[in-house]
Parts: C-alpha cells; structure tokens; sequence
C-alpha cells in the first residue's frame, strides 16, 4: 500500500497541463467524490495498525501535494489566458459620458428661474381636444385667430389634434385647482408649419399663469424684469401692444440686447433690440369657462418659444440643428 501511495505521489509530482479541461480532469481523479483520495481514506480501515501512521502520513502528504498541484496548473492557466486575451484585470474603456440637450439645458434654467418666486410647474398631454386647445382659451369655432395657428388633427376628427401651445396644460390646471394659482407649463407643441432655418413644425414652449386677488399689469412687469435680468444678465425691457385671444390687454415682450459686436447688429437687426415673449392679462372670458369668478380674481400670463431663447443664448442660426441629433453639435453643451 505505501508504494502505491509513493507511485501517486511520483504521478502527481510530475503531472503538467495547460488547458483547463485537463486540469478539471486531474482534479476529478484525484479530488471527486470517487477520487482516488476518497478510496484511499476508505480503505484506512483496513491497513493493519502497525502501518496506519505511515499510512495516514503518507494519504495527508498525497492530499497536500494534489492540492498545491491544482493552484500551481490553475495560476498558470489565469497566466495564459491574461497573455492571450489581454490582462483582464486591467479597468475597462472608459464610457463616454452624454449630455444634456441644449433644449433641455434652457428648459431646465428657464424653470429654476420661476420656482425661484414660487411658480410650480404642471404638464399635460401632448395630443388634447378642441375645448382645451381653443374653445376654452375663447377662441370659438370659426374664430378667425385660430389661423395663426396651423393645426394638425389626429384622423381628421376635429375635435382630436396636437397640442399648438401648452395653455392648454393652464386650462387643465385650472379646471382642477383654485386660486391662488401659479404655474409654468413647459413642453413640445405642434404646428403644421413649413420647416425652415427659423421655424420648425415641432417645437417647445414654457408657458405661465398667476391668478389670484389684485394681480395687476404691474406684478407681469416685475416677474418678467426679474426674468430677463437672471437668464440674459440684461434688465432694460420694453412692452408693445399686441393681440392674442387669451389676454387682454396683450403686449410683446423685448429686451435690449445691445450693440456691442457685429453679432448683435445681426441678430437685432441693428435695433439693439429683441423680442423674446408673448404676455397679457387673463380675458375674463378665460377665467369664466374654467369657473373662477372674473370679478373676484385677475391674473397675468406669458409665454416663450425655448427653441428661440436657445438660439440667443448659443447664438445659434438654424433651429433644424435642434432635431438632427449630431454628435458633433451635442458635445458641445457637456455638463459636470
């Protein structure tokens, strides 16, 4: 029985191989369940008691040298492979990190500003009916300002289209809420519009609305001054008159950009000037469809395209880069 266990020893001691299944056969042999360990230690039993020491001895040292036999075959086997393949524990491609969408980037600017002076922001579903896209915002059936916008309807049902401005997330918000009530509403809307260098036929808005007692024409000047003077820097402001159905009285909104480089000329028109939004009282009429009581309450409202604020912002010339997804374009507006 100890020439066996020596004989093992010896085939053990002088066993190589580089490939992993030849190892797992080895240590089956030797190692599995009906290895030849666990028939060795079986039959302890029966070795005479005079031989049981050198015999265990013998069976302990086998164990031990199967054992460091198996480490040394599997290192050298990680070694192999590391050489083959590459050292695999060596960290990984970096991945490149995205970035926001300079839409986005002016969006999200745009909404800190208001929740600045407390304004919460509301949304609602891109495709809307009649009544809360126009009939609700007075602009009946067959009014002529529904012209300005070119509206498309799902299926030509009339009464089912693409939201043309995000007022109708006002409209939603104000059937459901009481006033006091301040709100911004941004998101993507839809025109059936030609798409040019300067319009496109889908495009983002960011709407506001504050109704509660007393608001005055002078509170909608405050809001959009401080407005102005944190996202473009600039405080001097202008209103026109002007016309929309939802607000009475109405005015467009610029502010001085100045006339400091030959961009500015351009982008102004040599004025020094630019429009930037859309504002206006509540219509009575308005706050009477969603049943808030006109002579209690009074409120102002406001409105800009971000597409637009963007293209100031990055002084940029085409709003068709905005839906191109180039890579090159995007990286450029990388953020921590």
């Amino acid at each position: 029985m100890i020439e066996k266990l020596d004989a093992l020893l010896a085939e053990v001691s002088s066993f190589n191989a580089a490939e992993k299944e030849e190892i797992e056969k080895f240590r089956i042999r030797f190692s599995g369940k009906k290895g030849i360990l666990n028939e060795l230690f079986d039959q302890f039993k029966q070795v005479p008691n005079d031989q049981k020491k050198d015999f265990g001895q013998k069976i302990n040292t086998l164990k031990q040298a199967v054992a460091a036999k198996l480490e040394t075959l599997k290192n050298a086997s990680a070694v192999a492979e590391v050489t083959e393949k590459g050292d695999l524990t060596k960290p990984g491609f970096p991945l490149t990190l995205g970035s926001r969408h300079p839409i986005s980037l002016v969006k999200n600017r745009i909404t800190e500003i208001f929740k600045s002076i407390g304004f919460a922001v509301a949304d609602g579903p891109e495709i809307e009916d009649d009544w809360h896209n126009f009939s609700a915002l007075n602009l009946p059936e067959y009014h002529p300002a529904r012209d300005m916008q070119d509206t498309f309807f799902i299926e030509k049902n009339p009464d089912v289209l693409l939201r043309t401005h995000t007022s109708s997330v006002q409209i939603r918000y104000l059937e459901n809420n009481e006033p006091p009530i301040r709100i911004l509403s941004p998101g993507r809307v839809f025109r059936n519009e030609a798409i040019s260098a300067r319009s496109h036929c889908i495009f983002h808005q960011i709407e506001g609305l504050y109704i509660d007692e007393n608001v005055s024409f002078a509170d909608l000047k405050q809001t959009i001054q401080y407005f102005t003077t944190e996202l473009f820097g600039k405080s001097k402001i202008r209103m026109r008159p002007s016309y929309f159905p939802f607000t009475e009285p109405s005015a467009e909104v610029d502010v001085y950009w100045g006339l400091n480089s030959e961009t500015d000329y351009r982008i102004t028109k040599g004025t020094g000037w630019l429009e930037i939004m859309g504002c206006g009282m509540v219509d009575p009429a308005v706050l009477q469809n969603v049943n808030i009581d006109a002579d209690k309450y009074s409120g102002y409202a406001f409105g800009m395209g971000i597409e637009r604020i963007v293209m100031l912002l990055y002084q940029m010339n085409d709003i068709r880069m905005f839906f191109d997804n180039d890579v090159r374009m995007l990286e450029q507006f990388k953020t921590s």
